[in-house]
């Protein structure tokens, strides 16, 4: 029988949206057991409607009773001759809304579902706007950042929500769902769209597993729109509240919801914020610090807000756009103050953990922070990043390695985590997987200069001088960063002329505040193998506490220094002793 033909017959003389069938069979199906690719009793025919596939046969007294495996609602039904059309017609508008209250009954009183022996994988798909108007854009994926954040808070051994930064990948897209859940890694899909005019709003969401495109449930929600945030919340509790129970979920989220902005423009500059950070760009983290310094003064209590500057001046620091002793004090500042407001809030925790690692290389804390952070949310992905960062510093290749795969797993079309991954291969002297894995961000972002740095490392370490010199020779010859590089895979490549000339165009720039910040020196002077400048420049890297200094223990480039006893007294000062 079509959709519309059901539709006619079961409400013909009422207005009601197609999601209204496909949940009332979705009801049906979970009252009869009869789901999956098993199906016993109903069978969706993609594109047309619903096929009543159970064995029927005549009785004596002329009624007809279906049979399916287990035990279903038989509802005889006489049938005049040649009116077995009319009684398919009786059945389903008898069946359907009877079982519908059944499932009522059923929801709340079934015992709860066993718990499954893996980690079911979910993607939300960014929501789709059709409003006919851009500038409502903001709201769909508002809504799709809370559907996240509220799906994030059911029980995490039973579901791993992929990040935002991965699915905003897929705003707009026509891809296949099935090639969508692929690359994603994900069974299910939640994909939905936003209507709204200037008083009421209507949000359509359907839960798809992906294996079979079967949709799972519908929904569709219609509210007078009296406070963006409240609605948006609400609709997104009640969603996560259908997808725990259709997957098998039960029991009370598994942690708190983090506080609530008090205006949906904090919200909107909030996310904006997120949006430049993870360009990992030096006018994407300025673009970032403003959006949160304005959500900041729209809303004073956001905690998460705080939480996103202060990752903003700490990652700042660690690409080296201003001081060390001028950014990582903001970052602190940043993160306690988000703590104070929120001491639940995850994200705060891990700006904590990074800042304390980076700045005051206080290995215990930062761990103890990273530890408290992926407990309060398992499903953030940039703890599990950050924590498999700090591992492979310490030299725990096969923890961080384990970290970094659940960091990908909730967020794997991150560049950053790609181009990561790649530096803890390169940290083990695996570098032509270190190779692999950068090669491998470069064709998703050509021009992402964290993986471009990190197959150029590798290529040096491994005595690919060819394809070193070919990218390092590639980069903007003005870029400080690249010059200290230049010089550097020149002189390991043997090209002394062109490194001694690297190296001279570097030190002319001397009044340069960004080469009194880091240590970005001590690399061009190991190029030339003048290991006294360079032991010069990581002292003063450490009295400026330069984050640079983290990897001293597992970089190769500090190979040529280990015997050096000011080297091993270094690392030790900085906590890294074996």
């Amino acid at each position: 029988m079509s959709k519309e033909d059901l539709m006619a017959a079961l409400w013909p003389d009422t207005a009601v949206a197609d999601a209204n069938l496909t949940q009332t069979v979705f009801m049906l199906r979970k009252v009869l057991g009869d789901k999956g690719e098993g199906a016993r009793v109903v069978v969706t025919v993609p594109g047309r409607g619903y096929r009543f596939v159970a064995e029927v046969r005549e009785t004596g007294g002329g009624a007809v009773e279906a049979e399916p495996a287990e035990a279903a609602i038989a509802v005889p039904v006489p049938i005049p001759p040649g009116a077995r059309g009319r009684w398919l017609w009786l059945t389903a508008a008898v069946l359907l809304p009877v079982t519908a209250a059944a499932y009522v009954g059923w929801r709340f009183l079934r015992p709860g579902a066993p718990a499954p022996q893996r980690r079911i994988v979910l993607a939300v798909l960014p929501f789709q706007n059709l409003t006919g108007d851009a500038a409502q854009e903001y709201f769909g994926d508002g809504l799709t950042e809370e559907m996240i954040t509220q799906l994030g808070r059911l029980d995490s051994r039973r579901l791993a929500v992929i990040a935002r930064t991965s699915v905003m990948r897929y705003k707009n897209s026509r891809e296949d769902l099935g090639r969508i859940g692929r690359e994603l890694g994900a069974e299910y899909i939640l994909e939905g769209s936003v209507r709204r005019d200037s008083s009421r709003m209507r949000i359509a969401a359907q839960l798809i597993q992906v294996k079979d495109q079967t949709h799972l449930w519908a929904r569709e929600y219609d509210r007078e729109l009296t406070s963006l945030l409240i609605v948006q919340g609400e609709i997104a509790q009640e969603i996560a509240d259908e997808i725990q129970l259709t997957l098998g979920g039960h029991g009370p989220p598994f942690r708190p919801a983090p506080l609530a902005p008090k205006s949906y423009a904090a919200y909107d500059l909030y996310l904006k914020g997120r949006y430049f950070w993870n360009k990992r760009t030096a006018d994407g983290f300025r673009q970032a610090v403003a959006c949160f310094e304005q959500a900041a003064a729209n809303d004073p209590t956001y905690a998460r807000v705080y939480a996103g500057l202060a990752d903003s001046y700490a990652l700042m620091s660690s690409y080296f756009l201003a001081p060390h002793n001028e950014l990582m004090p903001k970052a602190r500042r940043a993160a306690l103050r988000a703590l104070q407001l929120d001491d639940s809030l995850a994200e705060a925790h891990a700006s904590l953990a990074l800042i304390v690692e980076n700045y005051d290389w206080d290995w215990q804390t930062a761990e103890k922070e990273f530890r408290r952070s992926i407990q309060l949310d398992p499903n953030y992905a940039t703890a599990h990043h950050w924590y498999a960062e700090y591992l492979a510093f310490r030299g725990r290749f096969d923890e961080a390695f384990a970290e970094m795969e659940r960091a990908r797993q909730l967020d794997p079309l991150s560049p950053i985590l790609g181009a990561d991954k790649g530096a803890i291969f390169y940290y083990s002297r695996q570098y032509g997987r270190a190779i692999e894995q950068a090669r491998g961000v470069l064709e998703m972002e050509p021009h992402f200069s964290r993986a471009q740095a990190i197959a150029i490392a590798a290529y040096v370490q491994a005595g690919r001088w060819e394809e070193a010199l070919k990218a390092i020779d590639s980069q903007d010859p003005a870029d400080l960063h690249w010059g200290t590089l230049r010089a550097y895979v020149n002189g390991r490549a043997g090209r002394r002329p062109q490194a001694q000339q690297a190296l001279a165009q570097l030190e002319s720039q001397s009044g340069n505040p960004q080469l009194d910040v880091p240590p970005m020196l001590a690399l061009a002077y190991l190029g030339v193998d003048n290991t006294n400048e360079a032991m010069a420049c990581l002292e003063k890297a450490y009295l400026e506490h330069s984050n640079a200094l983290t990897g001293l223990k597992v970089d190769p480039v500090y190979d040529p220094l280990r015997g050096d006893a000011r080297f091993q007294d270094l690392v030790r000062r900085v906590g890294l002793s074996p």
